[in-house]
């Protein structure tokens, strides 16, 4: 067994076997006891991971199938990455139509996750724009599924988390964009309520909104932070693309670098530097979409116990005070992220059965690992999303209890007649067993 493959949070710890993948039309390994899919591991918590059982690496599937300039349907095999899939297409005038917060995840990942952007209100989650996948079961059996063949496995394996089955080829739509920049707005606000306004007279005429959220502050600048929104340039401004950074985290320090004393300061500066007026800028791709991919192995920075990152959607009715509760506890808790991101999701509902994305705001951040205490406090903040009837991101999940997670996710028995009989994770027994 090999601890070598870790989650993004770097916990919990698991050892597990790892067998490589390169051919899509061969079968599945002898496996012995259970197995999980695995993309590039940018899952936060242990849905990709499964402790004593073998892990099947799917970065080996990585080439590009076909493609039909036409009507920009995109076949891969699910190892690709979405970054590769951008830097191929989108010089040819072709974008993704939903990206998670990071380019390194798979395109099988992106499936199994069910992966949501920044444009979730008005295009929904990557789940809506797959056309069909192959899903390879454990005992050598192959489905073609659409959203018309072999449907029910369709959705089960949209926000499925790997676990009925191996993909090991996607097809997705792809839409023309007339340039790889954006025009952004950037706004400065002072509270909560603030936040709430501006989302609601951004969601008409911007596809992009997202705010950073200073989780540090409480009282009357609770929930202060920095708004942005942004649409698809209609033209490339003439502006030198930005140079590709190559920074990096060279090592795990002894002990996190994220504390109660670098969150406030940081926090302040990041607040105070942003533009007291609305500032309007052309925003390349990269950098406005993906801003911790400028740094390697950022997760690094938490120390040799990893982070836990932490992301819940509330419903509209109790949005406002639910979140600002979840504010009001982390501030007094003296711990959270550098980077928090408060956004709205829109009403279309999402295709999978397990799925994340439904109507409401949601809240992501990270929490270092400081053992009890912040377990303690994550499951506070449960408290307060499963009074409101939200629920909590497998995907970025590592502690939640079986209770909470079948409160959030109520088809999970329906999704079981699905799963792989081999196949398992961390996560799944953790929230089952």
């Amino acid at each position: 067994m090999s601890d070598a493959l870790q989650s993004w949070g770097r916990y919990p710890h698991a050892r597990q076997r790892a067998v490589q993948l390169h051919d899509r039309h061969a079968p599945l390994p002898l496996l012995e006891g259970h197995a999980l899919p695995r993309g590039n591991g940018r899952s936060y918590g242990d849905v990709c991971l499964d402790d004593g059982g073998t892990l099947l690496d799917a970065r080996g599937l990585d080439r590009f199938i076909a493609f039909d300039p036409a009507s920009g349907v995109l076949r891969c095999e699910s190892g690709v990455l979405l970054g590769s899939i951008l830097d191929l297409f989108v010089p040819r005038g072709w974008f993704l139509p939903v990206v998670p917060g990071t380019r390194f995840v798979t395109l099988g990942g992106a499936v199994a996750n069910d992966v949501h952007g920044k444009n979730h209100h008005a295009v929904g989650s990557f789940g809506h724009y797959v056309h069909a996948f192959e899903l390879l079961r454990s005992d050598g059996t192959r489905r073609t599924c659409t959203r018309d063949e072999n449907g029910n496995w369709f959705a089960a394996t949209i926000g499925g988390l790997g676990l009925t089955g191996l993909i090991t080829w996607v097809e997705v739509q792809l839409r023309r964009v007339p340039s790889a920049w954006f025009d952004t707005e950037t706004i400065r606000y002072s509270q909560l309520d603030d936040f709430f306004a501006l989302s609601t007279g951004s969601e008409r005429n911007f596809e992009y909104t997202v705010a950073w959220v200073d989780c540090t502050t409480r009282g009357p600048r609770l929930g202060r932070g920095v708004f942005s929104r942004a649409n698809h340039c209609s033209h490339a401004p003439g502006i030198r693309e930005p140079r590709r950074w190559n920074l990096r985290m060279p090592i795990t320090p002894p002990l996190s670098l994220v504390n109660g004393a670098s969150l406030r300061a940081f926090n302040t500066l990041y607040f105070h530097r942003a533009p007291q007026t609305t500032r309007r800028a052309p925003r390349h791709y990269r950098p406005w979409l993906f801003p911790l991919d400028a740094v390697r192995d950022w997760n690094r920075m938490y120390g040799p116990r990893g982070f836990l990152q932490y992301q819940c959607v509330l419903p509209p009715r109790c949005a406002r005070d639910g979140i600002g509760e979840l504010l009001d506890r982390i501030a007094l808790s003296g711990t959270g992220s550098f980077l928090a991101v408060l956004k709205q999701f829109g009403t279309t509902a999402s295709t999978g059965l397990l799925s994340f994305p439904r109507p409401g705001t949601t809240l992501a951040l990270d929490f270092a690992n400081c053992g009890k205490p912040v377990l303690t406090l994550l499951d506070q903040l449960d408290d307060v999303v499963a009074a409101a009837g939200g629920a909590v991101y497998p995907a970025k999940d590592a502690r939640m209890s079986a209770e909470r997670f079948r409160s959030y996710f109520p088809a999970w028995r329906q999704f079981e007649a699905f799963m792989d009989p081999t196949f398992s994770s961390g996560f799944w027994r953790r929230v089952t067993q």
